[in-house]
């Protein structure tokens, strides 16, 4: 084919995927979801991805961009189309700890970015189970979120600056290190969430943050889901807002957890209905030196506060870290959530946002309209309960082909009467277009093909994805 001679004349043979070289690509992290791209083209600068678009271009070729291939939601498939992967663009371009900002480019793995924060004294908050893998092209395509979006906001709220290439394999620099900007539209905003419909993120200014001299941990279990909240907001005013994470962890899921896991132990016998696992940064040295006792005043804190709503019976029980292997631990019971939903299938796996004070309406409303969906059906949950973000899984016992549509509706309809949001961190790819179909305001969809014609005229750009057909 001469579209690929053409890529390989401006990336080098080496750098143009096709054949057998494709397998890695042909299936995301789920395995829901295949690929049969026609290559793999693997540019190392802006200037090879923009000479990519262009050639695509001219051959009037979809593309598609490709960054860990940890996505959930199909978001990165295609079918006969040109995949257009960032792995190669992998440097950290610099690191300025006195403006606390790191540049970055798309291939570079969350975790590297975390290391390189690290050794500069700081801290870049995203933080999520696939960060040994996710790249920064990726998560600022789906805003993704995470375990302490509850202090530091989604990957929208981190990033500065942009440098995008666009269908046309023009480049559009917006590559501003600044706080405060307010020269007409908010151009980047456009491409954050967009997963690749509108151009390829190539590069980032992200913001970093002081590194936190000291957590505190705990496991507990809560008397109920508004208890739990408030204790949440008692950790705010207690701490000033240090509460990184807040993640909410049900008796379905801990006995999923000991049946796929049985290695990594339950905190609590008998096992309690609302499990919660909380984390508190300190930065501040007051709160992270040891007193005379060589206890830390931050988790000091959190004992107290504990303590107080046990006897006031909101807190049933609970475990404090001591030790880092313990905190480790405590962690890596949440953070096997992804590995024990996909590790069962079939799997309807729902990824949505409420309202603080609905999430347990939520439940109870959902968990009461499912048996006239599919008696024998069974459910899982998980959630990042601070900002309001719950995994829901259902795993049918109903084998037919409208299951699936029938749950995703039924979760719609209750998410939409308590004013939450079917979409909330993993994008929406492929498996929510549906949804978008069903629920986005027209409106608002109106809105989103008038800017994707406008940027990309063609509809070459991840197509099929985010927007649904009018």
């Amino acid at each position: 084919m001469s579209l690929i001679a053409d890529l390989k004349d401006a990336i080098g043979a080496d750098h143009v995927l096709t054949g057998a070289d494709l397998a890695r690509f042909r299936t995301d992290w789920t395995s829901h979801y295949t690929a049969d791209p026609v290559a793999v083209a693997r540019p190392g600068t802006t200037a090879e991805v923009a000479a990519c678009l262009r050639i695509a271009a001219r051959h009037g070729m979809p593309v598609v961009p490709v960054s860990g291939l940890t996505g959930l939601v199909g978001g990165a498939m295609t079918t006969g189309g040109l995949m257009i992967s960032v792995e190669r663009m992998n440097r950290i371009r610099e690191i300025r700890p006195e403006a606390r900002i790191a540049i970055v480019e798309a291939g570079v793995v969350l975790d590297r970015l975390h290391e390189g924060a690290e050794a500069a004294g700081l801290y870049f908050p995203l933080w999520f189970g696939a960060r040994g893998s996710a790249m920064i092209g990726g998560v600022l395509s789906t805003n993704a979120g995470g375990s302490n979006v509850l202090r530091y906001g989604s990957t929208r709220a981190l990033c500065l600056g942009l440098e995008v290439v666009l269908a046309d394999g023009r480049v559009l620099n917006l590559m501003s290190e600044l706080h405060k900007d307010n020269s007409g539209y908010d151009l980047k905003q456009l491409f954050i969430g967009a997963e690749g419909t509108l151009g390829i993120i190539t590069a980032a200014v992200m913001k970093l943050v002081p590194r936190p001299r000291a957590h505190a941990t705990a496991t507990l279990a809560a008397r109920s889901l508004p208890d739990a909240l408030a204790l949440l907001n008692r950790l705010q005013e207690a701490t000033g807002g240090q509460v990184e994470a807040f993640e909410f962890m049900p008796d379905t899921y801990m006995r999923r957890l000991v049946e796929a896991r049985p290695d990594i132990g339950e905190p609590f016998t008998p096992r309690h209905a609302v499990n919660i696992l909380v984390e508190v940064g300190a930065t501040a040295p007051r709160d992270s030196t040891p007193d005379e006792t060589g206890a830390l005043p931050v988790v000091s804190l959190l004992e107290e506060t504990l303590a107080g709503m046990m006897d006031e019976g909101m807190v049933l029980d609970a475990q404090i870290a001591r030790t880092e292997a313990q905190r480790r631990t405590m962690w890596q019971r949440r953070e096997l959530a992804a590995e024990i939903t996909f590790a069962r299938k079939p799997a309807i796996d729902t990824d949505i946002a409420m309202p603080l004070d609905r999430v347990a309406e939520f439940l109870d409303r959902i968990h009461a309209r499912l048996p006239d969906l599919d008696p024998g059906a069974e459910t899982l949950t998980v959630a990042h309960l601070g900002d309001g973000n719950l995994h829901f899984t259902v795993f049918p016992a109903r084998q037919d082909d409208t299951i699936a549509d029938e749950v995703f509706e039924a979760v719609e309809d209750v998410v939409q009467d308590l004013g939450g949001s079917f979409s909330a961190e993993h994008g929406v790819g492929l498996s929510k277009l549906n949804s978008m179909r069903r629920r986005k305001s027209p409106v608002a969809l109106d809105v989103m093909r008038a800017i994707k014609s406008a940027l990309d005229p063609e509809g070459r750009m991840n197509p099929g994805k985010v927007i649904p057909s009018a």
